[in-house]
Formats: structure tokens, sequence, C-alpha cells
């Protein structure tokens, strides 16, 4: 089973670079926007000196942090976001049938490989904040910063699936999803103490989105946490990641099970 999983992936790499110019001008593009991400924060300290009670280095890192780990998941399982194009067209209806996975199916059989680009230079970027910050570093701080990365990624995969499942009850569910996915990944970016005190609450540790940049942080640089949170919330992104996923999937079946053939 995972070597047809994997004759789908190389069969889609295969025709993505067919046209290596077409690919290439993708994937500059694609790294391109990462870039214009990261500028965004110094055109905003260039009317203020703090963000949040935080300085430029700071909040650098937690953008970097935020925009490596949400680019990854997007090259992993983005694609899932055009469920709602399969399901209104009729399409998966064609994946069901067949004796895969419907998740595993709809990943590698719209991968989009252009997104590497976000992927590389989200990673040079947050390198270079990492020098930038010059942080004084302890084994526990490099296992945060080993860690952060693979927990956020997995958090943001799994609220793309999430995302996704709204096609299952509302077949017009791009702005829905989106409103979670991207705009998770934007409120990651900035200091948790920017906003209001139920959003925190509700986006920051309900749906674990402060744990995918601001605690890490926090806890890279020595930062004490100005809402009073404990250095131990940092190490949680882990078991939350691994919490959502179950939710996830939880969710994903649920609507496997609701979806109804449009018959087309």
């Amino acid at each position: 089973m995972v070597e047809a999983y994997a004759r789908l992936l190389r069969a889609q790499i295969h025709s993505q670079t067919q046209y290596r110019l077409s690919f290439g001008v993708d994937v500059a593009t694609a790294a391109l926007s990462t870039l214009v991400e990261a500028v965004v924060v110094f055109v905003l300290f260039r009317v203020t000196p703090t963000v949040g009670g935080f300085g430029l280095r700071e909040v650098l890192l937690m953008s970097a942090l935020a925009m490596f780990a949400f680019d990854l998941a997007d090259l992993l399982v983005g694609n899932v976001e055009r469920l709602s194009f399969y399901v209104r067209k009729g399409l998966l209806d064609t994946v069901l049938v067949r004796p895969l996975g419907a998740l595993p199916q709809l990943l590698v059989t719209d991968f989009a490989l252009r997104r590497i680009g976000r992927v590389a230079q989200s990673g040079v970027l947050l390198v270079a904040v990492l020098v930038y910050a010059d942080l004084d570093w302890t084994p526990a701080r490099a296992l945060m910063l080993v860690l952060t990365p693979i927990a956020g990624c997995a958090l943001f995969m799994a609220v793309f699936v999430l995302g996704a499942c709204v096609a299952f009850w509302f077949v017009e569910s791009g702005e829905i999803a989106n409103a979670f996915t991207y705009g998770g990944k934007e409120f990651a970016r900035y200091p948790a103490t920017i906003y209001p005190g139920l959003l925190r609450r509700v986006f920051g540790y309900g749906f674990g989105l402060a744990l995918v940049a601001y605690q890490p942080a926090l806890f890279l640089t020595g930062h004490a946490d100005p809402l009073g949170g404990p250095g131990w919330l940092a190490w949680l992104s882990p078991l939350v990641a691994a919490f959502a996923w179950m939710i996830a999937l939880l969710v994903w079946r649920t609507g496997i099970r609701h979806y109804r053939s449009t018959g087309s």
C-alpha cells in the first residue's frame, strides 16, 4: 500500500517538473511571498519600538518559527483544501472507491511541490533570525528548537485537515477553512500579549496557537511571560499537536460517513 502512495506521489512530482522554467518561476514566487511576510515585521517596527512588550529580535523569532512550521505543513497537507472542489464536483466518489485511504490519496494526488520554495525561504529566514537573536544556547534550548517546528507543523497539519472537513457539511467552505489555517498562522506569528483576553484563551491556548511560536520563543530567549504563564508551557506543544490530530482524524472519519455522493 505504501508503494501505491509512493507511485502516486512520484507521478505528481514528475508531471510538475516537466516544464522546468514554469516550475522554477512557481517556486521563486512562493519563496518571495515568505520574504514579503518577513519584511512586514520590519515595517511594523518602523513605527513602534515594541510589539506587545517585545522587541524586534523576539518578534522576528516568533514570526520565523510560525512561518517555518506553517510552510512545512502547507507543503505536506495544504492540498487537502481541495476537498471542497472534490465534494462539489463529485470527484470524491472516485477516491472513495479505490482500495486506498481517502485522506492519503488526497494528500499525494494533489501534492504541490512548488511550495518547497516557501519552506526553503522560511528555513533560511529562521536560521538568519537565530543568528541575529544571539541566543544563549543550552541543551534544553537546542532540544526546544528541534521540537518546536515539528510540533508546530503537526498542529498546523491537523488544522488544515479540520478546516477541509468543513466541506462535508458546507460545500462552499473555503473562506471558513482559511480563517483557521492562514488566520492561525498570522495569529501565531505575533506575541499573544497583543490580543484581547478572549482571543488569547480561545485561539492561543484553546487551539494551541500560542504554543507554536510564542511560548517556545519565550523559552529560547529566556524572556519571562508577561501574562504570567509558566515556562513549562512551551514543552506541551507536542502533546497539543497529538491531541489536535486525534480530533482531526475523528472529524475526518465522521465527515466520510456523513458524505453523500452528488450523483454527477
